[in-house]
């Protein structure tokens, strides 16, 4: 399979394309050279230092590589979501962008954004999304920044609108790996909010299931919840976990009542998804702790 990731350096993307080199698809990159990674072996490396966010323009030798599938680790609005979709329709078989949970109206609940009561339970890919857009744009500090421009919803809206070129959408959990999270800092901090859930995945995991998600034909037209099998709270997860100087967060004014939790059986019921490494031998792994 002929696979564009567009990104494919950062901190997912990179082990995304190295994934994809191990199963023996050819793979190219496109992005901006900002961030160095080193590439696997045969990796065709398209770089256009130009480019800026939102990325609505690609070289023509990104479509002479004629993708099977185009991964976009970096669509984060309407305008990069409907330009890739404008440009790779007629020219590739599918679409598929990462998501977030922060779609979720429980999410919204969660950050003070969106009303009503707390949503008890865990979120499903068919869970209500926020019916209030742009979570970010208050902490935005001008109008052509990516938190003003960001909002998942319509990069999905986008990406799966488009009767022509079928789309997947992953929605990812917190990821945390050696390169971003790596303390662990998103568990530690919530120490004084015990009984609270968030979904983590090891991002070695995660991209092991876009990858899935990417090659398999199945995965067309779906949404899928990525993240680990089951969302302990913040206070089991801590008594198995090694000590940290990490000070809890004090300051934060989210609804700690409202768990961001996810059900991800629907990618390992139709993809078959399973995590490379256990999520708690990741987490003792990476900070040195043992089973």
């Amino acid at each position: 399979m002929r696979v564009l990731v567009i990104g494919g350096t950062g901190f997912i993307g990179s082990r995304v394309v190295r994934q994809l080199v191990d199963q023996a698809n050819a793979v190219a990159i496109y992005h901006r050279g900002q961030t160095k990674s080193a590439l696997p072996d045969g990796v065709i490396d398209f770089v256009d230092p130009g480019s800026t966010w939102p990325i609505q323009k690609f070289p023509k030798e990104v479509f002479e590589f004629a993708p099977d599938v185009v991964i976009h680790t970096f669509a984060m609005g309407e305008v990069d979501a409907s330009a890739a979709v404008s440009a790779f329709r007629g020219r590739s078989g599918r679409l598929v962008v990462l998501s977030s949970g922060d779609v979720y109206r429980a999410y919204g609940r969660f950050i003070g954004i969106e009303p009503g009561p707390i949503e008890q339970g865990l979120l499903f890919e068919s869970s209500p999304l926020r019916t209030v857009l742009y979570p970010y744009r208050q902490r935005a500090k001008s109008n052509d920044s990516l938190d003003s421009g960001y909002e998942k919803i319509l990069v999905e809206k986008a990406v799966l609108g488009a009767a022509d070129l079928p789309g997947t959408v992953l929605r990812l959990p917190k990821v945390y790996g050696l390169g971003s999270n790596e303390d662990l800092k998103t568990i530690y901090s919530n120490c004084n909010h015990p009984n609270w859930r968030w979904t983590h995945g090891y991002v070695e995991n995660v991209a092991a299931g876009i990858v899935l998600a990417a090659t398999s034909a199945r995965a067309a037209g779906c949404v899928y919840n990525l993240g680990e099998e089951e969302t302990p709270t913040i206070a089991e997860r801590l008594a198995w976990m090694p000590g940290s100087s990490i000070d809890a967060d004090v300051n934060s004014h989210f609804n700690y009542a409202q768990d961001i939790a996810y059900d991800t059986s629907r990618i390992r019921r139709e993809l078959g998804y399973r995590e490379i490494i256990p999520e708690r031998a990741a987490v003792l792994q990476m900070l040195g702790g043992k089973q």
